[in-house]
């Protein structure tokens, strides 16, 4: 499955302790569902926020991934 790589610079944090921890970051596609999620939860009745609210911040955030490939952002 692609993901896009970490959503945020590991040269960013310079903590030995987070080394240690082997800690990746998040993935750029989670990253990216998380953001697609809030706007989705918003404009949906209480009602509908179920599994299939979640599964539509990954097929957004998947298309997402696919149109920066698309366009050679790397």
């Amino acid at each position: 499955m692609k993901t896009g790589g970490a959503a945020f610079s590991r040269a960013a944090f310079s903590s030995e302790e987070f080394e240690d921890a082997g800690a990746n970051g998040m993935a750029l596609l989670d990253y990216f569902a998380a953001y697609a999620l809030q706007g989705i939860i918003v404009s949906q009745p209480e009602e509908r926020r179920d599994f299939l609210v979640a599964e539509s911040a990954y097929n957004y955030a998947n298309a997402m991934l696919a149109e920066r490939e698309k366009r050679g952002v790397k």
